[in-house]
């Protein structure tokens, strides 16, 4: 396997299979969008949600790119502040995590990097790759990646942390493939890392 790997091999050629599903947990402050968007992504279609007590799972198909056909196995979990201590029940031993942000509401933004840096932080989500989704960029005043990207914190994580940030629009389903593709491929590039250095540790 290991051996076609010269200079044009690329990462998917050292990781033939990831184990499928893959383990994907949507978290975000309640009514940025998550179930909108699962929902989106299961149908492609636009379902009318309620504020979810407790959580929905799905499990969706990649669509496009290299992520194509591969299974993911998302549990959207409910937002509100009393639900968000249950978090890390459903974060241990994610392959990533989705953090859904609704991106016109700067007044919740401070919230939103609170809760994303104490569910990164906890160690059992240790260099766990992040896609955040910039959601609801069909509205007037919408933020874009950049100022999400700064005002959550995200290059606060330091370097061993892998995100991405998707501007999004979960009614019409804009930017949610790219958005999961973008995620699949962190996740790629974290199991080589950690392949990598599962043999450097041997070696010692």
């Amino acid at each position: 396997m290991g051996g076609n790997l010269g200079k044009g091999g690329s990462l998917l050629d050292a990781l033939p299979t990831l184990s499928s599903p893959l383990h994907i947990v949507m978290l975000g402050l309640d009514s940025a969008g998550k179930t909108t968007a699962l929902y989106r992504l299961k149908f492609d279609q636009y379902l009318n949600t309620v504020p979810t007590i407790g959580f929905n799972c799905e499990k969706i198909k990649g669509t496009s790119g290299k992520c194509k056909g591969t299974s993911f196995l998302v549990w959207d979990v409910g937002g509100q502040e009393k639900l968000r201590p249950l978090w890390r029940s459903y974060t241990r031993c994610t392959d990533g995590l989705v953090f859904v942000v609704d991106s016109t509401d700067g007044d919740r933004m401070e919230e939103a990097k609170m809760e994303l840096l104490r569910t990164v932080r906890s160690p059992e989500n240790s260099a766990v790759p992040i896609l955040v989704l910039a959601n609801k960029q069909d509205l007037p005043g919408a933020k874009d990646a950049a100022y999400v990207e700064k005002v959550l914190g995200l290059k606060e994580l330091g370097p061993q942390q892998l995100y991405f940030v998707q501007p999004a629009c979960a009614i019409i389903g804009e930017g949610l493939a790219e958005g999961l593709e973008a995620l699949y491929d962190l996740i790629c590039r974290r199991k080589k890392i950690a392949k990598h250095n599962h043999k450097n540790n041997k070696k010692r």
